[in-house]
């Protein structure tokens, strides 16, 4: 695929990064269309915006409009079966048909491109690098995994700037249509062995990934990872983590809620950063994006400072939904053991001595099968433990899969298995001091219910 037609219909429209693409498309002035299964807040505000939305899988449903294949670029999620007689109806016409990883990397290709990669981190610090170029001046096109609380929005536009920053997906393979100029690899922790298969292939896919910077480019990947990478002509290699590598944090200061650090890079130190979402985490999610924004030469003093502070974070990664000096609900995008313990090691750090209610959606069957017993051990962490059922997203049910190889090895007493539709009641019957819902799934749609029994007091 070298250029996009006029016409632009995806399939799978209602997903966050669908999404971002449709709003680049439109403001390009394209005609854009698509199907979803089910309307969301996000299919109605593109539908407001000018997309045209069909939740009918029909051939049948598809607009007039979009079924030239001259005219119609066809873009898929991989999340959407290939017995979907949309798609089929496309493919069995002629029609041009692209994952929406391809057109991803039409976009790499006409502009300085941020690349953030990793099984876990890469949503928080594209955003970051996305907000701090903003900040900048600069500008970028971003394409992020998560509505950015600062814009209300996954997706930036500007028309004027050269760099575009992109959220670089893993699964399926999705990153290897990417060309960057700057990539950053934030963790290499093996997940999506249903497609991968072994631990082995998920390193390589990463590797392969490095391949792909452009000549004169830069690799920046946190220490200690397994993945070897493999660049070409001219790359630069660094490094980062919280407290060694090429970039790191320095003097770092915990005080009323606040965590402020000294950054420092190769060439240089920035002091007196101060994060506007004060976890633990966030401290080696900053320094990531500031190093790969430093290697554009747009970064300052000012606009590190500045960008920093007023950082608010995607939905759904560390989000407060009751923040009271008895109370605290905390939402957090946790769906691999390793996200799980950051971000219950991050709630503990912040409320020390208070009693943590962790409310957990696993989220898939093949990566609850997979790693059941390390998210048992995540989980044992918490003082208390509600179970939800599995969120399957794209999978069918696997025979002996269930929130219960996870329930049945987690060490805390206090645990209870409960379906989502009971998680408000069983909040209401539990001694609530600081609770943390967590997954990627649909538990998110109970917390303005959960909210409400605490801002009602």
């Amino acid at each position: 695929m070298d250029t996009v037609k006029s016409n632009i219909y995806f399939v799978g429209a209602g997903g966050i990064g669908m999404a971002a693409l449709e709003r680049y498309f439109l403001a390009k002035g394209r005609s854009v269309g698509g199907y979803d299964r089910t309307a969301t807040d996000l299919t109605r505000a593109l539908a407001a915006e000018g997309v045209e939305i069909s939740y009918d899988d029909s051939a049948d449903a598809i607009p007039e409009r979009f079924r030239d294949p001259a005219s119609t670029l066809v873009v898929y999620t991989p999340a959407v079966p290939d017995t979907h007689p949309g798609l089929t109806w496309f493919r069995a016409n002629g029609f041009e048909v692209v994952k929406r990883a391809a057109v991803l990397g039409l976009v790499t290709r006409e502009s300085r491109a941020l690349c953030f990669a990793g099984t876990h981190g890469k949503t928080t610090t594209s955003s970051m690098a996305a907000h701090l170029l903003h900040t900048a001046q600069a500008g970028c096109n971003a394409f992020l995994g998560g509505v950015l609380r600062n814009y209300g929005t996954n997706f930036l536009l500007n028309s004027s700037s050269p760099y575009s920053v992109i959220e670089a997906d893993e699964y399926d393979r999705s990153f290897h249509h990417l060309r960057p100029e700057i990539a950053v690899v934030t963790s290499t922790d093996p997940d999506h062995l249903d497609i991968y298969g072994t631990e082995e292939a998920y390193l390589e896919s990463f590797a392969r990934f490095t391949e792909l910077i452009r000549p004169g480019g830069t690799l920046i990947k946190h220490t200690g990872l397994k993945m070897q990478e493999r660049v070409g002509e001219n790359v630069k290699v660094l490094t980062y983590s919280r407290d060694a590598g090429d970039f790191h944090a320095e003097n770092i200061r915990r005080a009323d809620g606040t965590i402020t650090f000294d950054f420092v890079a190769p060439d240089s130190r920035i002091a007196d950063i101060e994060l506007g979402v004060p976890v633990e985490i966030n401290i080696e999610n900053a320094i990531a994006a500031l190093a790969a924004v430093h290697m554009t030469g747009e970064l300052t003093p000012e606009v590190a400072r500045r960008a920093m502070a007023s950082f608010m974070g995607p939905k759904r990664r560390f989000e407060f939904w009751v923040k009271k000096p008895e109370v605290a609900v905390i939402d957090d995008y946790a769906h691999h053991p390793d996200e799980l313990r950051n971000s219950i090691a991050s709630v503990k750090a912040l409320f020390p001595g208070r009693r943590l209610t962790v409310a957990f959606q696993p989220h898939l069957y093949t990566r609850t099968r997979d790693f059941a017993p390390q998210f048992a051990e995540a989980l044992s962490l918490a003082d208390e433990v509600l179970l939800l059922d599995i969120y399957p997203a794209r999978e069918l049910p696997i025979e002996g899969v269930s929130s219960a190889i996870i329930f049945d090895r987690i060490t805390t007493p206090a645990k209870r298995m409960i379906s989502r539709d009971e998680l408000p009641a069983a909040v209401a019957q539990a001694d609530i001091d600081v609770l943390l819902t967590a997954g990627a799934g649909d538990i998110c749609d109970k917390l303005p219910e959960i909210a409400a029994q605490f801002n009602d007091k």
